[in-house]
C-alpha cells in the first residue's frame, strides 16, 4: 500500500509519518529530509535545492522524483511505504504512478490554518545532526536529548517563508485534491487536533482500506 500524507508544512504530516511507521512497518519517506540531506551534504544539488527551499518556493519534479524512486525501490519498501511531502502536484501525481502504478493507495490531507502554522513553526527547534524535532513553547533546551547536538530554526520555518509555502500550497493543492478524489482515494482530518486525536483518524481510514 502506499500512503500519501497532503498537508501544507508543519501541519503534522512528518508526526502522523511516524506513527504509521511505528504502528504498521511502513517505512516514511519525507522529500523535505532527503533534499535536506543532500543540502547538509553540500553536494552540486544540495546547493541548488538550498536556494529554493530557502525562497520558499517548490523543487523541480525531476529531481524530487529522481530522489523518490531510489528511496521505494529499496527492499524495506515492498509491503508498503508512506510519502511525506510528495506528490505536491498533479503532474508529480502522474509521474509517481508512473514509476509505481499498481500499487494501491490512500491520500490523506491533513488541514491545518495558517494561523496556526505560524504558531507551530514559531516554535519549532531541529537538531542539526540527527533531525529531531522540540518545541520551544514545551521544552527550554539548546542541545537534543537524542544526541546532544545543538538546536536550531530552520531558515523555512520563518514566519514570511511560512506564509510564501502555505500560499503556494493552496495554489497547487486543488487539482491534486480533485485527483485523489475523483479516484475515490482521499480522506480529509483536522489536523489541529492532538497528534493522538489525528493518528486515530488516520489508523481508522488505513484499516479500512487494509481490510
Amino acid at each position: 500500500m502506499r500512503i500519501i500524507l497532503l498537508g501544507p508544512a508543519g501541519s503534522g504530516k512528518g508526526t502522523q509519518g511516524e506513527m504509521i511507521e511505528r504502528h504498521y512497518g511502513f517505512p516514511r519517506i519525507s522529500t523535505g529530509d532527503l533534499l535536506r540531506l543532500e543540502v547538509e551534504k553540500d553536494t552540486a544539488l544540495g546547493k541548488i535545492v538550498k536556494k529554493i527551499m530557502e525562497a520558499g518556493e517548490l523543487v523541480a519534479d525531476d529531481i524530487v522524483l529522481e530522489i523518490v524512486r531510489s528511496r521505494i525501490a529499496q527492499p524495506d519498501c515492498k509491503r508498503g511505504y508512506v510519502l511525506d511531502g510528495f506528490p505536491r502536484t498533479l503532474n508529480q501525481a502522474i509521474l509517481l504512478e508512473k514509476v509505481d502504478g499498481s500499487r494501491p493507495e490512500i491520500a490523506i490531507e491533513i488541514q491545518v490554518s495558517e494561523e496556526a502554522l505560524k504558531q507551530r513553526l514559531a516554535g519549532r527547534l531541529v537538531c542539526l545532526q540527527c533531525g529531531t524535532v522540540y518545541n520551544i513553547n514545551n521544552n527550554k533546551l539548546s542541545q537534543c536529548q537524542a544526541c546532544g547536538a545543538r538546536l536550531t530554526v530552520r531558515n523555512d520555518d520563518r514566519p514570511e517563508v511560512v506564509s510564501q509555502r502555505f500560499r503556494i500550497y493552496r495554489e497547487t493543492i486543488g487539482p491534486l485534491i480533485e485527483y485523489y478524489s475523483k479516484k475515490g482515494v482521499l480522506f480529509r482530518i483536522d489536523g489541529e487536533k492532538t497528534p493522538e486525536e489525528v493518528f486515530r483518524e488516520v489508523k481508522s481510514v488505513i484499516d479500512s482500506r487494509l481490510n
